[in-house]
């Protein structure tokens, strides 16, 4: 494994994921929804960004585009083609099947819309994590937005569940404890998902962040993954709406 990927809390529940490569010292940021964690977590990584990753085009992940640009005019900013007259300027615009290089290391681009119809993906399949943005979270789903996008997402989970099982999603948002709870509403016997829900609040009652999460812990427990159809997968989401 090349390269080290940590979350960084930003905002009220989001993380911005800085990404290290270690043959290469390269350094990158995913998502920075606010310039300040991320120059933090650049500064003490080393100093210099290299590229900066966009998933989506939602202002809680690109709001801090602008101002890393103005401090590391090196960087490159690679985000999605399909939305590139919503993101900041692109340095590469990049689709399903396209790879990005990073440091010594390569990530696939994967487009998986349903959250937004743009959304996409990078899978560094080398070092077993994805850089998933808001389409999954520990113990949940995006929200459907768009035209579409609840077919789209359910297309989209059935797509990542055929992933390698140790694939670390590393997810946008701070969500799992209420997602674990909604959770138990479908299967409140599931015993890996109480585990999950336990140890999900351990980690926040010490202040430290449920994700990322593996595709192996998500087929368990997470009720979108479990789900048997696209009726079912559905109806879950719309309940998930309307729970607190």
């Amino acid at each position: 494994m090349s390269v080290k990927v940590e979350a960084v809390p930003c905002l009220e529940d989001n993380y911005l994921w800085l990404l290290k490569d270690g043959p290469t010292g390269a350094i990158g940021i995913c998502d920075p929804g606010e310039a300040g964690p991320a120059i933090a977590a650049v500064e003490a990584a080393g100093g210099t960004l290299d590229a900066i990753f966009l998933t989506h085009h939602h202002g809680d992940h690109i709001n801090g585009v602008e101002e890393l640009r103005a401090r590391y005019p090196q960087a490159r900013v690679i985000g999605g083609k399909p939305d590139l007259h919503r993101l900041p300027k692109l340095d590469e615009a990049v689709g399903e099947g396209d790879e990005v290089v990073f440091g010594a290391a390569r990530a696939a681009v994967m487009h998986l819309p349903g959250h937004t119809t743009g959304h996409i993906a990078f899978h560094f399949a080398a070092d077993h994590f994805l850089l998933c943005g808001d389409i999954v979270f520990a113990l949940g789903c995006g929200r459907p937005l768009e035209a579409g996008g609840m077919e789209a997402l359910y297309k989209s989970f059935r797509r990542l569940a055929k992933l390698p099982p140790n694939t670390r999603f590393c997810c946008g948002h701070e969500y799992t404890e209420t997602n674990a709870r909604f959770a138990l509403t479908i299967e409140p016997d599931n015993k890996a998902l109480r585990a999950e829900a336990e140890a999900a609040a351990a980690l926040r009652a010490a202040g430290r962040p449920t994700v990322p999460t593996t595709l192996a812990q998500e087929l368990a427990g997470n009720p979108y993954f479990r789900a048997r159809d696209l009726a079912e997968f559905t109806a879950r989401r719309e309940a998930k709406n309307h729970f607190r």
